[in-house]
């Protein structure tokens, strides 16, 4: 055991020293310190993160998945590597596309949700929504599932649907993206309206019919400053695909958006088809 040796003053040798007080000046410069410091881990500034806008947010989103994708296909390699810089060079040889990152890092995706779902209301009729909700009944209760349509495209030629499914809205969506991002396709556009004659790409080569269920659509191509003269789910797809002029003509069960949604992609495609012939 030590024994505490007394000082002439009468204090005791091992007793607490006062602590040093710090000035306002190094105050400040410590939270300063300590700022630069959380912003060099998190990579972000908090504040410009919270003025940022969603779409400013999902743009930064995409790019640090995009900076921190670890491609798991030789496509995915070879893009990653910069051998393919063009999404035509991967559509045009027929590759399958695996990974959404591929069309992330050639192309600026744009997305959309088609509105195939209904909210609740008085005697049925309630406001159209881009969740449509199921429910499965089982012994505990009923259990819900949402799904949703997506629809993505560049506005330059470029568009793909898909469709998810998941118990929560977020990840339906997420899924119905990704999905929409691995059937992209490519379609031909070209000016072909029977009182125009410019050499811009505002509308399509020539009149086509796609089909899905008992729903047929009919796209027929206008001069230029006609615009979109079609449905609201069908004016999503064109827009997203680059097409600014066209007349359309519907026929079928045109309120069950999954099939005018589809017929509007299978007659996209059939002009792709019928335009590489």
């Amino acid at each position: 055991m030590e024994e505490k040796i007394n000082t002439s003053s009468g204090k005791d040798e091992y007793a607490e020293k006062p602590e040093e007080v710090l000035e306002e000046s190094e105050l400040k410069e410590l939270e300063e310190m300590k700022k630069e410091v959380e912003k060099k881990v998190n990579g972000t500034d908090k504040e410009s993160y919270r003025n940022m806008s969603r779409a400013e947010r999902e743009k930064k989103a995409q790019q640090d998945a995009i900076s921190s994708w670890e491609p798991k296909t030789k496509l995915g390699q070879e893009v990653k590597d910069g051998k393919i810089k063009s999404i035509d060079e991967i559509l045009d040889s027929k590759r399958k596309i695996l990974e959404a990152e591929i069309v992330d890092s050639l192309i600026e995706v744009k997305s959309e949700l088609s509105s195939i779902g209904q909210s609740k209301g008085k005697f049925g009729g309630g406001k159209r929504r881009a969740w449509r909700q199921t429910q499965r009944k089982t012994k505990e209760g009923n259990v819900p599932s949402f799904s949703t349509l997506a629809i993505v495209g560049d506005e330059n030629g470029h568009i793909g649907i898909g469709s998810g499914k998941a118990k929560e809205t977020l990840p339906a969506r997420d899924k119905a993206i990704r999905k929409a991002k691995l059937n992209l396709m490519k379609i031909k556009r070209a000016c072909a309206g029977f009182d125009c004659s410019c050499s811009e790409l505002h509308s399509i080569p020539f009149k086509i019919t796609g089909k899905c269920g008992s729903v047929k659509v009919t796209l027929i191509p206008a001069p230029q400053g006609t615009g979109l003269v079609v449905g609201r789910e069908l004016r999503k797809i064109l827009k997203l695909a680059g097409i600014k002029d066209v007349y359309s003509r519907t026929s079928g069960r045109k309120r069950t958006t999954f099939n005018l949604v589809k017929s509007c992609i299978d007659a996209l495609k059939k002009t792709n088809v019928e335009a590489e012939k």
